[in-house]
Formats: structure tokens, sequence, C-alpha cells
């Protein structure tokens, strides 16, 4: 087979959208990827970089346009990357989404992918201004703070002053902290030089409350005026009710270190979602979606077919929001998580519903579970919700020992769910496969599997 070379141009008919938000095609048997290309367009590309299995490239000319494309309406897409799809009319999204989770099952499953029950993306009707959290990293330019994100594949950062997938009181609050932060002239982290105090603001609106939290991520605990700064961000922005510092000393891409202390307000924020109100600290992980995240826990409420007799598990459970929606409906919820503080959480959130039925403890849940299964307590149910790499190996081992009736996985990457999918269907059959759409305009999506024990 010809290989292709570096610069090479060829013309590409794109066939699907790719798990990265790229047009994928085929040239001469090999797969090239080309971002901002879409389905059905013909277009000539140029080869930026060949690897043994694939290709990059760039689109040099579109011979046949999609009838899907539309204008980004961003000033920054091209450059930002915070966003892949922006340029896709979004009922295509929808069906670029459940295509991604196909070719996941079909790359990492020996599933044929018309044996499963493939169901069509839940979306919004409005998809913009959603997310209710923002993480923008800082620099120092020219006498000014610049806050934004990093460019696609590189630590090149985009000034991003309003981001229309943001909730607006994110990039308000988020503009006026870096203007505090100018006026006081606090040293912004540089990464070359590796001088500077702070890198990260991090801005989280309870979307039902108005109740907004600002945390500031700092190398060390040092913070020069850090009451001033406190005091501060609270008179100029009366809806920011918690202000805290989080610090971060290591050089990793992850946002957050392990200290986390308050500067001004109180340590949380509310937010309400339905019936349930929720207490939300610093480092808690919550949904970044709110509207959407009702539609995902009602497709699990749904999975679960509750009678009221089940106990159920909710694994990798943070501040226990799956488990308080479905509460309710079960006899029994005991739910872990490895974060501290986010247990914390559930268990304030749960006193507040005066829920009894509901248990949660720190620790893994490969630790935990046979640790209840010994005790004589065995669960009808469990439910995870895993970060992007997936379920722990070891978690899987304990599920296929313990054998609930039902398993629902929730996942926010659809190949580590394929992958585990693979293991976990040696004793599950597959009932359905339900995307929901949590992050319109980018090639993320969220995945729910309910699983049910073969007889």
């Amino acid at each position: 087979m010809e290989k292709i070379q570096q610069n090479q141009k060829f013309p590409l008919t794109i066939k699907r959208i790719g798990i990265n938000g790229e047009g994928v095609g085929y040239f001469k048997k090999q797969v090239v990827f080309v971002p901002g290309a879409l389905p059905g367009e013909e277009v000539v590309v140029e080869a930026v970089r060949a690897h043994p299995k694939f290709t990059e490239a760039i689109v040099k000319k579109v011979r046949k346009r999609s009838p899907h494309r539309v204008k980004a309406p961003c000033p920054v897409y091209e450059q930002c990357g915070g966003c892949q799809l922006q340029h896709l009319e979004y009922a295509q999204q929808l069906k670029a989404k459940r295509d991604i989770v196909i070719q996941a099952l079909e790359r990492y499953t020996k599933f044929s992918v018309e044996q499963l029950e493939i169901r069509d993306t839940i979306g919004m009707e409005d998809p913009w201004k959603y997310r209710n959290k923002s993480q923008f990293q800082l620099r120092e330019m020219k006498g000014k703070i610049v806050s934004g994100l990093y460019s696609m594949n590189s630590h090149r950062l985009i000034s991003v002053p309003e981001c229309i997938v943001q909730h607006p009181i994110t990039n308000k609050v988020n503009n006026e902290v870096r203007r505090i932060l100018e006026d006081f002239r606090i040293p912004i982290y540089n990464e070359k030089t590796k001088k500077g105090i702070v890198k990260t603001i991090v801005v989280r609106v309870g979307v039902e409350t108005g109740q907004v939290q600002v945390v500031i991520v700092t190398t060390g605990k040092e913070l020069p005026r850090k009451d001033m700064i406190g005091k501060e961000i609270k008179k100029r922005l009366p809806e920011v009710v918690s202000v805290m510092q989080n610090i971060n000393p290591k050089k990793t891409s992850l946002v957050f270190g392990d200290k986390t202390q308050k500067l001004a307000g109180t340590d949380y924020i509310e937010e309400k979602m339905s019936a349930f109100s929720y207490e939300l600290s610093a480092r808690a992980f919550f949904q970044l979606n709110p509207e959407q995240t009702i539609k995902l826990y009602d497709e699990v409420k749904k999975a679960a077919n509750l009678t009221g007799k089940e106990k159920i598990v909710d694994a990798y459970c943070g501040v226990g929001t799956i488990g308080l929606w479905l509460a309710e409906g079960a006899a029994e919820i005991r739910g872990m998580d490895v974060i501290g503080e986010g247990i914390k959480d559930a268990k304030k959130n749960a006193a507040k519903h005066h829920l009894n039925n509901a248990m949660y403890v720190t620790g893994k849940a490969e630790d935990i579970l046979p640790k209840w299964e010994r005790e004589g307590w065995h669960p009808d149910v469990i439910i995870v919700d895993p970060p992007r790499t997936g379920c722990d190996p070891e978690f899987l081992k304990t599920l296929l020992k313990i054998k609930p009736k039902t398993f629902i996985y929730v996942s926010c990457n659809p190949s580590t769910l394929a992958k585990d999918l693979q293991a976990i269907s040696k004793q599950y059959e597959v009932r359905y496969v339900q995307p929901v759409d949590m992050f319109p305009q980018t090639s993320h999506v969220e995945v729910i599997v309910k699983f049910v024990l073969k007889v």
C-alpha cells in the first residue's frame, strides 16, 4: 500500500465525523482526519502529519459543500478549539454523536451494531449558553491579564472574553475577577519562567439559584492581599457568595490541587434541579449542563425501572446527584467516591432532603462492595458514572463477582465505554444504548447503557 507523504495534496470525500469532531475520509484505503470538514463534502486536502495507521490533513479547497454547513457564530471558533462542531447544523450534530458512539462500538467491541438498540441522541432546544462552569487559564501580556483557553494541541492561549457556550454570568464574573487581579497587580504564573502566582480562574454558577463561586488557583499558599481580593470580589460582584483559593503546585494538566481554602463568603454554593438542591464545594463534581442533566438522570431512572424494593449502589457518586434522583423509588441507596469533599457534600445533600435510606462513604467501590457483600448486603442495581478514563479494571472484576440484576453505565467517553462494555458483556446483556448531548457544539457525547444480568 502506497504511503501518504507529508505535504502531499489529494482529493478526499468525507464519510463521517470522528470522535474529536474532525471529518474522516479514506485515501488509498488509509484513514485521513480533516478538522473542519463535514460528511458528504468533497475536498482537496494537504497531509500535515503522516502516522503509520492514519494521516492528519487540512482543507485546501472545498469542491462540494455539505448542505448542513453553517457559519460558526463564535469569532475565535477556529483558533480556540474548545468547540469542534459550531460549523454543523445542530440536528446533524445529534446524528453525528450517535455515529461517534457507533464508531467506538465498532472499533473496540465484537458486537455487530445492528444487534444493539442504539437510540437517537437526546438534544437541547437552545444549544447555547449552557455551561455553568468556566476554567480559564491566565497570561500576562503587555501589562494586561488575558484569560482564555489553549488553542488545539498547543499551549498558545486564546483570549476568550465572551464564550457563547458559557452561561453569561460566568463570563461576566471571570472578566471582573481578571480586572481585580490586574488592579491589585497580582503576579500571573508564567509557564516558561516558572514565576508568578495565579494560574487559573474557575467560576461556577448555580443556574437556578444565581449563586456564584470563584476559585483562584495558585501555585502555592502565597497570594498577596488575599483578604482584600476576596472582599473586592464580593463588593463588585454581589452574586458571588463563595471565594476560594485552590493550591496546585504541580505541573500537570489538572486544574485543581489537593488543598482549598476560603477567602470570603461560604465554602459552597447551592444549586437546584427539579425538587432537589445541592451544596457544591470547590472541587466537587457536578454536571456542567443542568438542563440536560435533568434529562440524563431521568433516563437513568427509566433504566433502573424501580419498584421501591431495590437496593442501589451509586458508584463514583460525586456529591450524590444520581443517587438522590433515584432514592425516592428505592429501598436503599449507598454511594462511594474517592474524593472526601464530595462525600461530605453527598451526606449533607441527603440529610437536607430527609433521605433516611441513603448512605455515603469515602473509598473505592472495588474495596467497599465486597465488604458489604460479606456483611450480607447485596445490591439489585449498580449505577456508575466514571471519569473519562472509564471504570477501574478492579471495579469491573468486582461487578462481575457481585452480579447485580441491573447495571447502568453513564459514560462521558464512548471509547472507554466500548472497551468496558466488551468485558461486562461476558455476563450481561446490553438492553439499549442512549446517547445524550450534554455539550452542544462539541464532539463530546454522554451515553447511558442499560445492562441486564444474563439468565
